[in-house]
């Protein structure tokens, strides 16, 4: 393998800002006289022993790039390390192709993948992972974003602002059902900014959560919302609930196609409509009327041009990335913290227990996550201790004050530990 050869290849979904690093990496590794290949189709032909699938990349082909959404390089989640065969004809691939330096980009499983690649080659081929995905997810610190996740969450913010004017305009709720497979990042951060009625995460519940918990929290919260004299709302849905909820409690979810790293190919379940038919069918049973639309937010925002923010952020990984590699750093995830380049080892963000990437969930007992949540309209302790608030619940639901407890009293009992805690003094 050859130090003059570098390939970059994307892997996983989309997310704004690939075609930036792609850009900002050919052009920092050019000015350094090393050759860039493009890697078409991330792992897919590489594991095949295609030499054929490759595209050199100049200044000139990517200086203007970055502008745009998708991936030049296009894109898959083909997985070399379903067997040590396919990782060593990986291997072999770069290594006829005279590649040795290796930029990769993508979310955890690209990242594992990566690892396991360079962990393989024993030195001969040095390997970087660029973090993207929207889903805000891999194990950085709290405060450092994955590339994509800004412009998501702004895609997201836009589309769901007017779905609630819609919303208002038709006296219906809207169930948004935004990406995010472990992790709820994108629902809260979409929901937060929005300023949505209410948005769920699983981090908030214990898993499994049974798929009547999360009914009764959105029937509690039409609810209240109809209590006010509103018949009005959006609730945002973060799309991996489905992997938390259990398994006998949707039909069919057992037999659901998984992808090649095995996970669930969640879009394969209409989770929304699934919740929709289930609140829908409750409130009925309290002679309650209300129109509910299932809405999915999630490709309309993977493939969008960045933002700002993730053009420039994406410029600096992408740089980082060329630069680190060429000059000697291998099995490290780029990342930027506090405007400085940090490479992050591998190893480092390794799970010890599963072989895996740790994931970085939704902090609940953050203030961040705590101020999102006092500023939902969902049920609350203090709805159970206030007489006149219980007696306007369970008159908006067609039931006594006593029936009305018995029946949701439930879902506020853990909430102690999502109340804000007072706010200490400057001294």
């Amino acid at each position: 393998m050859s130090d003059s050869k570098l390939a970059i290849l994307v892997g996983g979904g989309p997310a704004p800002g690939i075609n930036s690093v792609i850009g900002a990496a050919t052009i920092r590794a050019c000015l350094s006289g090393v050759e860039v290949l493009g890697v078409q189709d991330g792992f897919k032909w590489l594991i095949e022993g295609d030499t054929s699938r490759v595209t050199p990349l100049s200044i000139a082909d990517t200086s203007r790039i970055h502008f745009r959404g998708g991936s030049t390089l296009g894109i898959s989640r083909a997985n070399p390390t379903k067997s040590p065969e396919l990782l060593a004809k990986c291997l072999d691939t770069l290594q006829r192709l005279g590649v040795g330096m290796l930029v990769t980009i993508g979310g955890d499983d690209t990242c594992f993948s990566a690892s396991q690649l360079a962990k393989a080659s024993r030195g001969k081929l040095r390997v970087v992972h660029v973090p993207k995905t929207i889903d805000n997810d891999l194990d950085l610190p709290q405060d450092v974003y994955t590339f994509g996740f800004q412009t998501a969450r702004h895609i997201g913010v836009e589309i769901t602002k007017n779905l609630m004017v819609d919303a208002k305009t038709t006296s219906r709720w809207y169930f948004v059902v935004a990406m995010g497979r472990k992790a709820g990042h994108l629902a809260l951060g979409i929901g937060k900014a929005a300023g949505a009625t209410l948005s769920l995460v699983s981090e908030e519940f214990e898993n499994p959560v049974p798929l009547k918990t999360i009914v009764d929290t959105l029937a509690g919260s039409i609810i209240k919302r109809l209590s006010h004299g509103r018949t009005d709302g959006v609730a945002v849905l973060a799309e991996g609930l489905v992997e938390h909820v259990r398994p006998s409690d949707i039909e069919g979810l057992e037999g659901v196609e998984r992808d090649a790293h095995g996970h669930i190919r969640i879009a394969e379940v209409d989770f929304g409509n699934i919740v929709k038919a289930a609140v829908q069918k409750q409130l009925a049973t309290m002679g309650i009327k209300t129109t509910i639309v299932s809405k999915n937010i999630g490709y309309e925002v993977r493939c969008a041009d960045p933002i700002p923010f993730d053009m420039e952020y994406t410029r600096d990984l992408g740089y980082c990335a060329a630069r680190y590699v060429i000059e000697g750093g291998s099995e490290a995830l780029i990342s930027m913290q506090r405007g400085s380049f940090v490479p992050v080892p591998f190893a480092k963000i390794m799970d010890p227990v599963t072989g895996r990437m740790r994931v970085r969930m939704v902090d609940i007992e953050s203030d961040r996550y705590k101020i999102a949540r006092s500023y939902m309209l969902r049920l609350k302790p203090e709805d159970f201790e206030d007489t006149v608030e219980l007696t306007r619940l369970s008159q908006a639901a067609n039931m006594s004050a006593s029936d009305f407890r018995a029946r949701f009293g439930y879902l506020v009992e853990k909430d102690a530990r999502n109340s804000m805690a007072p706010f200490k003094a400057a001294t």
